[in-house]
Parts: structure tokens; sequence; C-alpha cells
């Protein structure tokens, strides 16, 4: 493993352990037995080294995403990413608070830019890549008539939007230790959401139930989801159509 890449793995460690703020280059570099400068021979700088790791931890939650198994059902699929959001989140907050820029004060993020401008949230390609499978699902549920819209980004921001928030709110203890707001909060509010975007009443309650019991199945709730490393994404059955 090259240097470069021995710093990585050494400052997700920390990540894991102490939370962004603990990512210094004296540390990082104490970690692989090496002097501070190598952080800024390889990186520039801190700043470039936290754009790294963004970077490798969006891979990890592209990753994640993708391995959710497409069904004919492409409202079931949308809302099923909605639960591997969650469950990378809720396994790893650490890196969850990294890539959208929850670190410590006066440390740069560099992911950041206006969706409703650009079309995309980021420069960063790793990040809009997690975006695009998001996006992905929306254009397709839009192609079957099962929600419609001319602006296939900003329904697909309102769709992050809402499991965003939900997210940052649950991990605070807003809505419980033990996804109580999942079926209370999230679920109603996909729903409402779907159907404010003109799907069948019938169809939404089929998708849904059928990506609920999917979840319950997989048993990720705040308290016993299991590490990123450890996250299987099994089939899930069809939805009544």
């Amino acid at each position: 493993m090259s240097t470069k890449d021995r710093l990585i793995e050494a400052g997700l460690g920390l990540l894991e352990s102490d939370g962004p703020e603990a990512l210094n280059a004296r540390k990082l570099a104490g970690e692989i037995g090496a002097s501070t400068m190598t952080v800024y021979t390889h990186f520039g700088g801190m700043a470039g080294l936290y754009e790294a790791l963004i970077r490798r931890v969006f891979v990890q939650f592209g990753e994640a995403l993708a391995e959710i198994e497409r069904t004919e059902d492409p409202v079931t699929d949308l809302l099923a990413l909605g639960v591997a959001y969650r469950e990378f989140a809720l396994a790893s907050p650490q890196r969850y608070r990294l890539m959208f820029g929850m670190t410590a004060p006066g440390s740069e993020n560099p992911v950041a830019r206006d969706l409703t401008t650009e079309g995309s949230p980021s420069g960063i390609a790793e990040a809009s890549a997690t975006f695009e499978q998001l996006h992905g699902a929306v254009r397709r549920s839009l192609d079957a008539g099962r929600i419609h819209g001319d602006d296939s980004v900003a329904i697909a921001g309102q769709f992050w939007s809402l499991v965003h928030g939900f997210v940052l709110l649950e991990m605070s203890g807003f809505f419980g230790q033990n996804g109580e707001g999942v079926t209370t909060v999230l679920a109603p509010h996909a729903k409402n959401l779907l159907l404010g975007l003109g799907d069948d009443p019938a169809r939404t309650e089929a998708s849904l139930q059928t990506v609920l019991a999917w979840a319950a199945a997989r048993g990720t709730t705040a308290k016993n989801t299991p590490q990123v490393t450890s996250i299987r994404h099994g089939r899930r059955p069809r939805a009544n159509r």
C-alpha cells in the first residue's frame, strides 16, 4: 500500500474512532509513523486530505446504493434507495458527517454546489454519482407514469431532502432509538410526496408496504444496524401491481 493510501486509511480509522474533529496532520502522520510533512507532500495539506477522504467515503456510499437490486417497480426501487441511505448513515455516522460537511470548525468541504441552478449537487464526481443513482430511480418512476413532473432533478432533490432530513433528526435522537420514526414519520412523509407527485394511492401503498417489509426483514434499526462492511442487500419481494 502506498504512503498516500496509508494516510487515507489512517484518516478513515481516526474518523471512525474520534470523528472529523480528530483529523489533523500530526495525528495522521503519527498513525503511519511518518512526519507531518508527509501529509503536505502527498495532499498539499489537510484540505487535500479531507477531499481524498470525502471521495473515498462517497465511493463506499455509492457501492452501498448500487447493491440495491432493481425490480419491475421503479417506485419500490426509489424507496429502497432511501432505506440504503439511512442504513449507511446509521452504520457509519462519522463518515456521513464528513460527506456532508458536518466537520470541525474551519475545515473546508469541497462537495456542495447549488443543485437548483447547476443540476448537480457537487463538483466531486464521486458525490455526484451517488445523486445520479437517486436521479435515475426518479427518471424511471417518471417514465413509468408512476409520478409526474417536468424537472427530474428537482424531484430527486425532494426525495433526497426527505431522507436526509429524517436521518439527521433520527441520528440526533428526535425519533427514538429503535427505528420507530421509520413507520410513523418517514414512511408517511414518503407516501405524501408520492401522492403529491401524482402516483396512484393503491400502487403507492403496495410499493411502500413492500419496502417496509423488506427493511424490517433486514433488521436495520438504530440499535442493531450492521457496520458498513457487513451490510448485505438481499432480494426484495416484488410489489403487487
